[in-house]
């Protein structure tokens, strides 16, 4: 029925500072940037850090990994299929690409939830019962960021879908079929004879998808947690996945010195507000600033998602947080002047100071 080998894609996005080296305090915020603050977009200047990739199993056991999966995740059924429908097409057409599902899957989650951005569905054979047109998204600032005269469910430009279009069915190719539309997008990415297990093929590929780089660190974020959560052998911590969902949701706004993000003079966070309202959207109280945190979690050694990431001086004072979202990834609030973002959680000559784990 389905099966394919599933790469995780991940790309180390740098070309910005770890840790801001600075006192926390839990004062309201300071007055917004005029120049506005985003999440970096240079692409990865080193090679992914990977790990086992999760598999789309063979045809006797799809049923049950796609509906466990597609539970876990949060993925509508019939989206799930369409992205290993394509995965495993493309995987035989195009091995080298080492194209993932979870990968197609985060586009169609940032993009327009699977589907549901405006209440849709999808029918038995793929299709939306309500077809989407382009789902504008803008940035913090207000200026608009998705791509003019996308549609469906993976929101696919004229372009791109003018040069890519297949049908999974062989029949007319249907940009508002989730099984049409994630094949397209496969076809795009894999295009030009792309690698995607590498870290800034990766980037560049998913780059011609959409450019903007709210929406590259988010889907970014959302490939880590995808094949995290798909490589385990349980359920997902409801808690960590609400916190760690809430946090890729506030991927744009700026860092704010004392900022809780609660809007106004108050849009965006410092690192310990973001992991403090991450985990207050999941129901568990965190203490407010990185220091405090640190000392009143427990302490682990190898971080799992939605671990808290330290950095500082554990006997005198921590001065950073951020959010682990697997492989080698973090969300943080990094400094003044930036936005919420994603890259790798470990520099040469950083002061990473441990992980703690605020559920167990």
């Amino acid at each position: 029925m389905v099966a394919a080998v599933v790469v995780v894609a991940a790309a180390l996005v740098t070309g910005v500072l770890l840790a801001p080296k600075q006192q926390e305090t839990t004062n309201a915020a300071a007055t917004v940037t005029s120049a506005p603050p985003k999440p970096s977009s240079s692409a990865p200047r080193t090679s992914p850090q990977t790990s086992a990739p999760p598999k789309v199993p063979e045809a006797s056991e799809f049923d049950a990994w796609a509906s466990k999966t597609s539970q876990w995740l949060d993925v509508p059924l019939r989206a799930m299929v369409g992205y290993a429908k394509a995965t495993t097409k493309l995987g035989k057409d195009v091995p080298g690409c080492h194209l993932s599902w979870v990968t197609l899957a985060a586009v169609g989650k940032v993009t327009t939830d699977h589907g549901r951005a405006r209440g849709g569905q999808f029918g038995t054979t793929g299709v939306l019962d309500k077809p989407l047109g382009t789902i504008e998204v803008r940035d913090f600032y207000n200026k608009v960021v998705s791509t003019a005269n996308a549609a469906g469910p993976m929101q696919l430009s004229p372009a791109i879908w003018g040069k890519y279009q297949a049908s999974a069915s062989g029949g007319k190719p249907d940009v508002q079929n989730i099984d049409d539309a994630a094949l397209t997008t496969g076809r795009a990415l894999c295009a030009d004879g792309h690698d995607l297990s590498q870290g800034q093929v990766w980037w560049n590929s998913v780059s011609t998808l959409q450019p903007a780089p709210l929406f590259l660190h988010r889907t970014l974020a959302t490939v880590n947690v995808y094949g995290t959560v798909g490589q385990g052998s349980a359920a997902p911590n409801a808690a960590v996945l609400s916190a760690v969902n809430f946090a890729i949701d506030k991927i744009g706004l700026p860092y704010i010195w004392g900022g809780n993000g609660t809007g106004g003079n108050d849009p965006g966070f410092d690192c310990s507000g973001l992991t403090t309202a991450a985990y207050a959207s999941a129901g568990v109280k965190l203490m407010r600033t990185a220091d405090t945190q640190f000392r009143s979690v427990p302490h682990v050694t190898d971080p799992q998602l939605g671990d808290l990431i330290f950095y500082g001086e554990p006997s005198t004072k921590i001065h950073h947080v951020g959010l682990y979202i697997g492989n080698q990834q973090m969300i943080d609030a990094p400094q003044t002047g930036q936005a919420v973002q994603v890259h790798s959680y470990r520099r040469d000559g950083d002061d990473y100071a441990g992980a703690g784990r605020p559920t167990q």
